[in-house]
């Protein structure tokens, strides 16, 4: 592998890249939108498919819509894959999962480009609904593909906006023919922006994963009676709105309390009859707790379970959830995260050991092979949105790590 440690990505191609893709989905004022399944999904998967025929890559498409394309290896060893997603929620940005995909590619490219042969074969995965907003729940692609959820399971999950997954796998063209979780690989790596804080806030350039938060998602909806906002006596009434505003602020509470790696959001807040001067009948609203620690994690869910009862107890409210996901922690692979620092540390840079707060399909890979992710910082901390940006030097910075890492582990 020495004549291969010289090898180096092409910053401009791989940006030039993220450009072409976040162009699939563009809206005016500057952010992508590729919801799963959709039309801008479909050309977006085009556009990454007909990359890695350009790359000479073997394609294959799972039964879930699960892309891999397959670079052969000196040996019929397991393949060293890396990869990520290319759906995006309805106000994301150019670099949330596309960069990791995409660097992927690039890596390929320049293997290509060197004529180097690697004794495993490398594959380059792109997984369905990572994000899931379209389809509940998140992660669902690799979910599957790790056998966690079964494909017919899949198929019959509604969209948020109607038809099942399955008729819109069909649609777009992509419900394959291959079983999911059919490629087992030696290990899989996973770039990505950070997502977070902490790396801009500390002028650091590198993370090396080597955990991730169990997420619990619910939809909680509550109801009350609607009346008239005038004359009905504030002792009489049976405010949907209002117990919706008390849990917002329990969960706030609740995250300050417990401290650590807790956290809690209040996302999607809807009521009805949506009036100004109708007291709200009902209100349907998402809770999302997530901790690296999975008992503080369930006492939080308890909590909030309690809360619920005594609300609606006292404000003779009918209040019911429903869950939405539930993911345990994740702890990475040591030895793959060692192979991450050590790439970091042969390019020169000093790289930090880190907590994933948002969930990847690295945690469902996990599953079933050795797994770790590498960060590059979110400038402000900011995701899911327009102002999403990453430094040029960052992103060529971490997949030439990803490259190195990837070498190292399919010599």
């Amino acid at each position: 592998m020495s004549d291969l440690t010289d090898l180096r990505i092409n910053g401009h191609r791989l940006l030039q890249q993220i450009e072409a893709l976040g162009k699939v989905g563009a809206r005016e004022d500057g952010s992508c939108c590729r919801l799963a399944l959709t039309d801008d999904d479909r050309m977006g998967r085009d556009l990454v498919v007909s990359r890695m025929r350009e790359l000479g890559l073997e394609i294959q498409i799972d039964r879930v819509g699960n892309i891999f394309g397959m670079r052969r290896g000196a040996e019929d060893l397991p393949p060293v894959m890396t990869g990520s997603h290319i759906d995006t929620v309805a106000t994301g940005g150019k670099l949330d999962g596309a960069y990791g995909v995409l660097a992927g590619l690039e890596l390929i490219r320049t293997l290509n480009e060197a004529e180097a042969s690697t004794r495993h074969p490398i594959a380059v995965a792109v997984f369905t609904n990572e994000e899931g907003v379209r389809f509940h729940p998140d992660m669902l692609g690799s979910l599957v593909y790790a056998g966690g959820l079964g494909v017919e399971d899949a198929w019959a999950i509604p969209a948020t906006d109607g038809p099942s997954f399955g008729k819109e796998l069909v649609r777009i063209g992509y419900a394959g023919a291959m079983a999911p979780g059919s490629i087992v690989p030696q290990s899989f790596v996973e770039l990505h922006i950070e997502q977070g804080p902490i790396l801009d806030a500390e002028g650091g350039s590198l993370g090396a994963v080597g955990n991730l938060q169990g997420i619990s998602w619910q939809e909680v909806v509550i109801r009350g009676v609607a009346n008239h906002a005038g004359t009905t006596p504030m002792r009489m009434r049976r405010d949907a709105a209002y117990g919706a505003a008390r849990v917002v602020c329990f969960v706030r509470d609740l995250a300050r309390e417990i401290g650590g790696t807790q956290v809690g959001t209040v996302g999607a807040f809807k009521v009805a009859p949506n009036l100004i001067n109708v007291i709200p009948r009902e209100a349907i609203i998402t809770v999302d707790l997530r901790n690296t620690d999975e008992p503080v994690l369930q006492a939080a869910e308890h909590r909030l379970g309690a809360f619920l009862r005594d609300l609606a107890d006292r404000e003779e409210l009918e209040i019911r959830t429903r869950r939405l996901a539930r993911f345990e922690p994740v702890v990475f692979d040591e030895g793959i995260v060692s192979v991450i620092q050590e790439a970091a540390e042969f390019l020169g840079q000093p790289i930090r050991s880190m907590t994933s707060g948002a969930g990847q399909d690295a945690q469902m890979m996990a599953r079933i092979c050795p797994a770790a992710m590498i960060f590059v910082p979110s400038i402000g901390g900011i995701s899911h949105s327009p102002s999403e940006r990453t430094r040029p030097e960052h992103l060529e910075l971490g997949a030439n790590v990803l490259l190195q890492t990837i070498l190292r582990l399919a010599k």
